[in-house]
Parts: structure tokens; sequence; C-alpha cells
């Protein structure tokens, strides 16, 4: 598949990967919290793969990009949240902020 060739696209697998972990280790009552990133992530990673199949169509192509970056922007507004209730470090949360601006900026540049 042709998404899985962009490295936007990988960063962002990467990232899910390590929110899920990190998760998985939080104190009772985060739920919420939990719920609302991983969503936001899967919607970034799936959104971008369905846009980047859509060729023949450049203007829906587009849309779906927006929407993934929309969900790019929702998942590093959580990870300020997650900061602020000391469920990560201060570096794993930059350097989580840092790939999905990778991401985000690479997505921007697709045509």
């Amino acid at each position: 598949m042709g998404h899985e060739k962009l490295d936007c696209y990988r960063l962002l697998v990467e990232v899910a990967e390590r929110i899920a972990k990190l998760v998985a280790g939080w104190p009772r009552g985060f739920g919420y919290l939990a719920d609302q990133v991983q969503r936001a992530i899967v919607s970034a990673v799936l959104t971008l793969a369905e846009g980047n199949g859509k060729r023949g169509n450049p203007r829906e192509r587009r849309r779906f990009f927006q929407m993934s970056m929309g969900s790019i922007a929702e998942v590093a507004a959580a990870l300020d949240l997650i900061s602020v209730f000391s469920l990560i470090s201060e570096t794993e949360g930059k350097e989580l902020k840092s790939k999905l601006r990778s991401s985000y900026c690479m997505i921007r540049k697709l045509p």
C-alpha cells in the first residue's frame, strides 16, 4: 500500500505505539484521557492512509490530509494535558511532540 511508504505515516504509527504503551501504565481515573488521545492518534493515522489512497481526486485527498493534521493537533494538545497531569516525562513529551510536528509538516507538503 502506498501510505506505508510515507515517512509521516511511519512516524505516526510509532507515536501510536508509544502512546498505547504509555497509557497502559497510567493510574486509575485517567481512562477518559487515554481514550481520547488514542482515538485522536488512530484518526490521524487512518485518515492519512485514506487520503493517500484518493489519488484521482486532489480536492478530496487534501481534505483527508487536513483532517489528519487536525487529529495530530489534538494529540499534541492531549500531550500538553498529559504533561500537566504528570503522566509523562518532559523528555518523552517533547520527543513525541517533535514526531507529531514532523509528521504534520510532511503531510502539509504532500501533493
